[in-house]
């Protein structure tokens, strides 16, 4: 397991901030427009989570979260932060909005 902080700047800004390899890699960071995002290992996938602008607290709850990606780990080395952050990168290009039901 290793922390690092990993920034490519080509990407508009994109950052991951904290990223932990392994079998159950996970890690946090910030989108190119500022929102925060968080990801992690969950069973044969990578999920990745958008959070909207401006949360209230530092811990995102289900309502925060406004898209959502996941992504096979075919072809992923959970042991190499670039390949992660690679994958995470192109997840948050990928990922859909979460339906929220009309007020």
């Amino acid at each position: 397991m290793s922390l690092a902080t990993h920034r490519d700047l080509g990407v508009q800004g994109f950052a991951v901030e904290d990223i932990w390899t392994g079998l159950h890699a996970s890690g946090f960071g910030q989108t190119g427009d500022g929102r925060s995002f968080s990801f992690h290992i969950e069973r044969p996938n990578l999920v990745v989570e958008i959070y909207r602008p401006r949360l209230s607290g530092p811990v995102p709850q289900d309502e925060d979260i406004v898209a959502i990606a996941t992504r096979k780990l075919v072809d992923l080395d959970l042991n190499d932060e670039r390949s992660i952050s690679a994958a995470v990168r192109d997840a948050i290009a990928a990922a859909q909005p979460v339906p929220r039901p009309g007020r």
